[in-house]
Parts: structure tokens; C-alpha cells; sequence
């Protein structure tokens, strides 16, 4: 509710002394979270969440995912993590289904679901069948690159490497700004070939 986001944000400004000059916006994708390790602009390593210390090395599987680049553009740094979500699009996993029902066989319960099981697939190709994508959402780490000092430039970077961001994401400078990306999100939910089970909020800036 619009008093939940009120509140947050007097917390927020509680606790770094001041209100954010910025917020970005960001629709929360349904699918699998990831960490991709690059080292040099090379694809180097995958791994999901696991139980939030130590992630499942998914590392073949997710490179058999068209989306996910192996080669970084431009100069990239000497390390870098980022992290994204996994998801199987809706029309990929309606015409999944499509094919399970021809086949008799029972059809899947939700693309989230799907998307997870195929990225632990035992065999790359069977991932790769399943067409799946990823948004990228985050820097984790950075070794050897420039100096960001905000969430907004981090992705504005992030893309031009060469990772899909989600382009429904904005950049808003006040309460009304985050009251209205949220609106339009309840109003767009099911518009997109994804879905979507919230709206994340990030103070923008990086440092002080």
C-alpha cells in the first residue's frame, strides 16, 4: 500500500540520516536466481542461491541459455559478478505444455517451477530446449572496473556489456515516482511474456 512504501521510506531515512535523492524501480521476475562469474569478459561460472551461503554450480546448464552472454562487449573487468533471474517466457512455457498434452504426458504446474527444474537438468541440450532467458538485476562483485556510484549506473553499465535488463525498470527522485511505477506495475502484470510476483525499491545511490 501506498502507507507500506511511506513507511519504508521514513525508515530508510532514519537510518542513513537523510531521504535517498533517488529510487530504482524494478519489476521482481518469478524465476530462478543466479550469480554469473565472468572473469577477463569470459563466462567462467554459474550458480544459484542455494541456502544463501553456498549455491548449486549450474555452470554448463546455464550456459546453453542463448541470453546469457559468454563473451562480455566493450572492456570489461578482470572480475565480475552479477546476478539475475532465470525464467521460462509464458509463451514458451504454454507451448511446452502444448506438447506434453500431445503427448499424453501430464503438463507442467508453473514457469517458475519449469525454469528451475531445467536449469538442473542432467544435460545441457535439454536446457537449451527449454528456450529459457534471464533478466540481469545486479552487481555483485567488481574487480578492476570503473567506479559506480549508483544502483541505476551499475545497470546502465551492466547493459552495455551485454546483459539483458529488464527495460520496464525506472529511475524515480520521490515517493510519488515509486506510488506510480507501482501502480502501473498491478496494471501491466500480465502483460508481459514473464511473470512477475512484485516490484522491488532500491535507494539508488551505491556510496555516500
Amino acid at each position: 500500500t501506498t502507507e507500506d512504501l511511506t513507511a519504508w521510506q521514513n525508515r530508510l531515512a532514519r537510518v542513513i540520516g537523510r531521504e535517498p535523492q533517488a529510487y530504482s524501480c524494478e519489476l521482481k521476475i518469478d524465476g530462478l536466481a543466479v550469480s554469473l562469474t565472468y572473469e577477463d569478459g569470459q563466462f567462467l561460472q554459474a550458480a544459484t542461491r542455494g541456502d544463501g551461503v553456498t549455491g548449486e554450480d549450474v555452470t554448463a546448464n546455464v550456459r546453453a541459455i542463448d541470453s546469457v552472454p559468454l563473451r562480455l562487449q566493450g572492456d570489461p573487468p578482470s572480475l565480475l559478478e552479477v546476478r539475475g533471474e532465470i525464467y521460462m517466457p509464458i509463451s514458451v512455457f504454454e507451448d511446452l505444455n502444448a506438447r506434453q498434452e500431445e503427448l499424453g504426458e501430464k503438463p507442467y504446474a508453473n514457469p517458475r517451477n519449469t525454469a528451475a527444474g531445467s536449469v538442473r537438468q542432467k544435460h545441457p541440450g535439454t536446457t537449451a530446449d527449454r528456450k529459457l532467458s534471464i533478466w540481469v538485476y545486479q552487481l555483485g562483485y567488481l574487480e578492476g572496473g570503473p567506479v559506480l556510484k549508483g544502483h541505476w549506473e551499475a545497470l546502465s553499465w551492466l547493459r552495455s556489456l551485454g546483459f539483458r535488463v529488464n527495460p520496464t525498470s525506472s529511475l524515480v527522485n520521490s515517493a510519488r515516482g515509486i506510488v506510480e511505477y507501482v501502480q502501473q506495475a498491478l496494471q501491466d502484470r500480465h502483460a508481459h511474456d514473464y511473470e512477475i510476483d512484485g516490484v522491488v525499491i532500491k535507494a539508488d545511490a551505491l556510496v555516500d
